[in-house]
């Protein structure tokens, strides 16, 4: 009888401890994507202070060209209220208007010689386009962390304690297709 009870202690013992595990990991992963969301914050921040200095910059050469730097500077606030409200979906359609509007922006810059020669705007365009490197590869970072959360959560026997403990899943960094596609150079010179 003694050995039974034995047995059974052992027996809880080594179910609790492999629950403590399985928890901790998915705490570890949790916080592994507020993680990843916090490094592309610093990077969103980062741009969002130079985006002004770049659209000044440009006004001053671009007399014609109001409606891109208008297009850039609504993007950047639709982008800054979906940061702020960690609205990952929100953020990825504003992402996507932004790098368009960029995209354009710099596209249009090409018919400006003397905007072109500026020191100011060659150094605010190489920080934000290192700035957007860095968040492509932080954005990658980020989805796969929510990728593994997400998966995690799923399976079993770790969807006993997901539920149990309310953990949630997260949401990916998606842009649009019209991102991702290649720019048509000639229908922003034509």
């Amino acid at each position: 009888m003694e050995l039974r009870w034995v047995a059974f202690v052992v027996v809880v013992g080594l179910l609790a401890a492999y629950a403590v595990m399985l928890y901790n990991g998915l705490v570890r992963l949790k916080h592994g994507v507020s993680k990843a969301w916090a490094n592309i914050d610093v990077l969103l921040r980062q741009r969002h202070e130079e985006l002004p200095k770049l659209v000044e910059t440009c006004r001053r050469y671009m007399e014609y060209e109001g409606a891109t730097l208008e297009r850039v500077i609504q993007a950047r606030s639709a982008v800054s209220s979906a940061r702020e409200s960690a609205d990952v979906a929100a953020l990825g359609k504003a992402e996507s208007q932004l790098r368009a509007g960029l995209g354009q922006l710099f596209a249009l810059a090409e018919n400006y010689p003397e905007l072109k020669a500026n020191d100011s705007f060659h150094h605010l365009q190489l920080r934000i386009s290192g700035l957007e490197s860095g968040i492509a590869d932080r954005r990658e970072l980020y989805n796969e962390a929510v990728n593994l959360n997400n998966v995690r959560i799923e399976q079993f026997p770790d969807v006993i304690l997901a539920r149990m403990f309310n953990f949630r899943e997260a949401t990916l960094l998606q842009f649009s297709e019209a991102e991702k596609a290649d720019v048509d150079l000639k229908a922003l010179f034509g």
